[in-house]
C-alpha cells in the first residue's frame, strides 16, 4: 500500500516551529503571560489544522485503499485505528 505524500505539511511545520521559537523568546524575556498564552493558542491552531489535513489524506488514501481491497479484516482494522486516534483527541 502506498501511503499519501504529506510534504506540503513541512512549510505549515516549519512556521510552528518558528512560532516556538518566539514563544521560547517571549518567555526567556519574561513577557505579559497573556501574550504568551495568545500565541501559545496560535500554535495549537495550526497544529490542529495539521492533523486534520493528515487525518483526510488517510481517511481518503489508506482508508479508502484498505477498504477498497475487499478484506474486511483489513478495512476495519484502519477503521478501528482511526476511531482510536479521535478518541485519543477528545480526551
Amino acid at each position: 500500500m502506498s501511503h499519501p505524500d504529506h510534504s506540503d505539511q513541512v512549510m505549515r511545520l516549519n512556521r510552528i516551529e518558528g512560532q516556538v521559537r518566539g514563544i521560547k523568546r517571549m518567555i526567556e524575556e519574561r513577557r505579559y503571560c497573556m501574550e504568551i498564552l495568545y500565541q501559545l493558542n496560535s500554535i495549537t491552531a495550526a497544529l490542529n489544522q495539521v492533523k486534520k489535513n493528515i487525518l483526510r489524506r488517510h481517511l481518503e488514501g489508506c482508508l479508502s485503499q484498505a477498504l477498497g481491497t475487499g478484506s474486511s479484516g483489513v478495512g476495519e482494522e484502519k477503521i478501528q485505528e482511526v476511531m482510536r486516534f479521535i478518541e485519543s483527541m477528545l480526551k
